[in-house]
Parts: C-alpha cells; sequence; structure tokens
C-alpha cells in the first residue's frame, strides 16, 4: 500500500485517520466489505487507501463531503471506480439511493449533534445486524468538545458556546491563546452533548449488543460493532491490544503536548518578528527624519557632549 500519511497534512499534525491505515487496512480484512461508505473524505487521503484496497477486494467505496478539497475532486475525476456524493452527511444518509455498507467511517463535521444524527440515521438505514462503524478523533481535543463546521446547520439546544478561530491546549478545559486553532470549537469542553466520544458513548448504551474499543492514538480511532455479526469475534482480536492502552494514551498525551506547545511557540514567534518589524521600521524612520536631527543637535548641546540618544545608537541597534 502507498500510505502518505501528511500529503496534505503540512504542519504533520497527522490530523488524517490515513496516519492509522495499519489498523483500519486490518478491520477491513476482517469484515470483507462488499461496501465502504466513508463520510467526511476532506482531501481524499483515506479515500486513496480504501480505492488501493478495494483494486483486490471489490469492494465499492462511496465517499460523502459537502465541499471536497482539490485533491479528492481530481481522484474523482481520475477513478471510475469512486462514487463522491457532495452532500452533507444527514442529505447523504437519509438518501436511498447511497448505499450503507457493512463498513461505515465517520470523520465528518466533529461535534456531538452532527455524529448523533449520523449513527441514528445509519441505524435507521442499516436495520440489524449494524455495519462496522470505524471514528476519528474520539481522543483530544473533539471527545469531549464540540467544533462545527457550520453552526448555523447545528439546532441550537445542541449547540454549544462556540469562538471562532478558537484555540485549544491540552489540559485547559476553555479556549487558550496560541493554541491548535479550529473552526468553530465549543468554548469548554466536557458536560453533556459536547464531543465525538460522547455521541459515540450515548449510541453503544442505547444499542444493545454493540461494544466499543478506542485506540488512543494521532487523535483517536473509535471501532464499534455488533458482537452479534460473523465477524466480531476477529474485530474485537485486531483492537484487543490497542483497546484504550495506557502507554498509548500517555505518548498521545506527549505527543499533542508537544504539537500544541510547538505551534503555540510558532505563534509567539510569528508575533515578535512582526512586532521587531514595526520597531524597525519606525527606527529607519526616524534615521531618515530631519526632526530627529534637530532633537539630536540641541540633546547635544544641552548635554553638553554626547546627546540623550543618537543616530549612531539607533544604527547599532538595527546592526544588532
Amino acid at each position: 500500500m502507498n500510505i502518505e500519511p501528511y500529503a496534505n497534512d503540512p504542519g504533520h499534525w497527522g490530523a488524517s485517520l490515513v496516519t492509522l491505515s495499519e489498523v483500519l487496512l486490518d478491520l477491513l480484512d476482517a469484515v470483507a466489505p462488499a461496501s465502504v461508505l466513508e463520510i467526511g473524505a476532506y482531501a481524499g487521503d483515506v479515500t486513496r487507501l480504501l480505492l488501493q484496497w478495494s483494486a483486490t477486494s471489490g469492494a465499492k467505496i462511496t465517499a460523502v463531503d459537502p465541499d471536497p478539497e482539490k485533491p479528492l475532486v481530481a481522484l474523482d475525476a481520475e477513478r471510475s471506480d469512486l462514487v463522491l456524493v457532495r452532500a452533507t452527511s444527514h442529505e447523504a444518509l437519509a438518501d436511498p439511493d447511497v448505499p450503507i455498507g457493512e463498513v461505515v467511517i465517520i470523520d465528518g463535521d466533529h461535534n456531538y449533534y452532527t455524529v448523533s444524527e449520523e449513527l441514528r440515521l445509519i441505524a435507521e438505514r442499516s436495520g440489524t445486524p449494524l455495519p462496522l462503524l470505524i471514528f476519528h478523533d474520539v481522543s483530544w481535543p473533539h471527545a469531549r468538545r464540540d467544533d462545527y463546521f457550520a453552526p448555523e446547520l447545528v439546532p441550537e439546544d445542541y449547540r454549544q458556546p462556540t469562538v471562532e478561530g478558537g484555540a485549544v491546549f491540552p489540559g485547559d478545559p476553555g479556549l487558550h491563546p496560541g493554541g491548535l486553532p479550529y473552526k468553530w470549537p465549543a468554548a469548554r469542553e466536557g458536560g453533556p452533548r459536547n464531543g465525538v466520544l460522547t455521541a459515540v458513548e450515548d449510541f453503544v448504551a442505547a444499542h444493545q449488543g454493540l461494544r466499543l474499543a478506542v485506540v488512543p492514538a494521532f487523535f483517536g480511532l473509535g471501532v464499534a460493532w455488533p458482537e452479534s455479526a460473523p465477524w466480531s469475534a476477529a474485530v474485537a482480536d485486531i483492537v484487543a491490544p490497542w483497546d484504550r492502552h495506557p502507554m498509548l494514551e500517555r505518548m498521545e498525551a506527549n505527543r499533542v503536548m508537544h504539537l500544541a506547545y510547538s505551534h503555540h511557540m510558532m505563534v509567539e514567534a510569528a508575533r515578535w518578528q512582526q512586532r521587531s518589524a514595526r520597531q524597525e521600521a519606525l527606527l529607519r524612520k526616524l534615521l531618515e527624519s530631519k526632526s530627529f536631527s534637530v532633537a539630536e543637535r540641541i540633546s547635544q548641546l544641552r548635554q553638553g557632549g554626547e546627546p540623550a540618544i543618537s543616530k549612531a545608537e539607533v544604527r547599532r541597534a538595527l546592526a544588532d
């Protein structure tokens, strides 16, 4: 498999589910689905991986995204074996022409309402047993904190208070200037009906015979599946060694802390560079100022020697 985890991730955040390809591919092999539905395809990193996998499995791949990025649009134009549905997840899941499939990958809008409705629609259409459900972003920061692409699409009573362009930092339940930026993050994490993992847990709790596993790496891979499915034991064997493993949890906590801190330092460095540039421009303007030359001469006469500040000092400051 040709896996490029950072092809559309210039900051190397590990933001794509494709970073967890080995687990994902093992799960697909265990279920051997005839059809896979991907919700939230973005730039097509996972979509491309699915197409590589389906080249030998023969599975039908359907990707859903209301506003696909250019690489996914190009992939759709290249591949006749890909069905790209340009609609919201709720619109697509309500459309009988969009196959649910035996595997559904959910990685769209990361908030409680959207995920809950996606699961409700899947359950209504698929019946029993449910398909294998694979989720991304079930760890920090979206496990217990909503984020919205378009807050107006979420009913007000489900919508958390938000801050446009807010930033988050591990260990801070509020917003943190200079932290990792998101489009419309909830102002605080935690509490009912807040976050992707909360939505998944509530769904699993409401349906008997469902199991949930969490692989706490690269923002978290969640797997929910019916124990009555013929492939249930094979899925359990794959995820059991990773499920909420304390060492993985520590490694991920360390990773996101360094990721957030590095981003914070980049923001601070950019701020100081901008400030330094403004100061340099001001000093150069002083050097060119006739008024400053007159003030320097007057200061020199009053001091009886060296002026309080001179053009020579300004030039030295600019040279440092």
